[in-house]
C-alpha cells in the first residue's frame, strides 16, 4: 500500500483515538486495499471514489463501524447492515466490537465496499421519502388551527427540521403524549429552531 494514499489528517485522528485504535487501523487498511481515496470529513476518516463518498469509519461507546453512505442500496447478502435509527434513509453501518470480528469479516467487508463502488459507478441514487409523504399529525394540526403563528413558523423551517418534528410527534401511541410533545416543542418552533438545535 502506498503511503501517498494515506491522508495525514487520518493519521492524526488515529493517533488521538482513545478507543478503537487497533480496529480503526485495520478498517483503514481494508478500505485502502479497495483503491479508495482517503479523506477526512465530518471529523472522521472518509473514503471516496471519484469524489463520491463511499464509506466512513466512526466509533461510539459500544462499537466502531463502517458507515456506507448509500448502504440502503446494497444487496446485503450477509444481512449485516444496520440502519442506525429509523429516520436514517440512505446510510447503513456494519458494527464491530473487537479486532477479531474485523479480521474474520475482511473478505465480506471488501465485497461490500466493492459493491458500494459499483453502486456509485452505476450512478444509483437513494429514493428519499419526499417531505410531502410525512403527514401532519392531528395534534399538531389542531395547534396550527388554534395558533396561526405556529403554522407560519413551522412552514418556515427547513424540510429536514419539519420532518424531525413530525417523526417526534407521531412516535407515541397515545394522543395525550403526542399533544404534550407538540406543546413542549411549540416555543422552539416559534423561535425557528429545529428539534435538536
Amino acid at each position: 500500500m502506498t503511503k501517498s494514499k494515506m491522508n495525514p489528517k487520518v493519521d492524526e485522528f488515529l493517533c488521538k483515538a482513545k478507543k478503537w485504535q487497533e480496529e480503526y487501523e485495520l478498517l483503514r487498511n481494508i478500505v485502502l486495499d479497495c483503491e479508495l481515496t482517503e479523506e477526512f470529513k465530518w471529523m472522521h476518516p472518509c473514503y471516496t471514489f471519484e469524489e463520491k463518498n463511499i464509506v466512513l469509519i466512526h466509533g461510539f461507546k459500544e462499537y466502531c463501524a463502517l458507515l456506507f453512505h448509500k448502504g440502503s442500496l446494497l444487496k446485503d447478502a450477509q444481512g449485516i447492515l444496520i440502519q442506525q435509527t429509523e429516520n436514517v434513509q440512505a446510510a447503513r453501518q456494519i458494527r464491530f466490537t473487537n479486532v477479531q470480528e474485523i479480521v474474520a469479516m475482511e473478505t465480506t467487508l471488501k465485497a461490500y465496499i466493492h459493491e458500494a463502488i459499483e453502486v456509485e459507478k452505476a450512478g444509483l441514487e437513494v429514493n428519499f421519502k419526499k417531505h410531502e409523504e410525512y403527514i401532519i399529525p392531528e395534534e399538531l394540526q389542531n395547534k396550527f388551527d388554534e395558533i396561526p403563528a405556529l403554522k407560519t413558523a413551522f412552514a418556515a423551517l427547513t424540510p429536514g427540521r419539519q420532518r424531525a418534528y413530525i417523526l417526534h410527534f407521531t412516535t407515541p401511541k397515545q394522543s395525550k403524549t403526542r399533544v404534550s410533545r407538540v406543546e413542549k416543542c411549540m416555543p422552539q418552533i416559534l423561535n425557528g429552531k429545529g428539534l435538536n438545535d
